[in-house]
């Protein structure tokens, strides 16, 4: 084989492989970001009902506990109706 077509073969060995280097380093940088955007968009979703369920529910629950009015809204949130109901109860007569 003459050395010049070798030399070049050996050159563009190496820029093959470099490429595909970089290629895999890339697919893999991509898989990580797909998976912390599925991570980020799963805190973003869970947080608000993960904090509904801790925080904000036992008080729905305790006030129509109290007047015996049942939250109607969606996901069991009072509605205006139900809480003009609420703040009716509680008007000094």
């Amino acid at each position: 084989m003459d050395p010049e077509v070798r030399r070049q073969l050996e050159e563009i060995h190496a820029l093959v492989k470099d490429n595909h280097q970089m290629l895999r380093a890339i697919r893999r940088h991509q898989v990580y970001g797909v998976v912390a955007t599925i991570i980020v968009w799963l805190v973003i979703l869970i947080t608000p009902i993960y904090l509904y369920q801790q925080y904000l529910q036992p008080f729905v629950t305790k006030f129509s506990a109290t007047t015996g009015i049942a939250p109607s809204g969606l996901f069991g949130l009072p509605t205006s109706a139900d809480l003009q109901k609420l703040i009716n109860s509680f008007k000094p007569r």
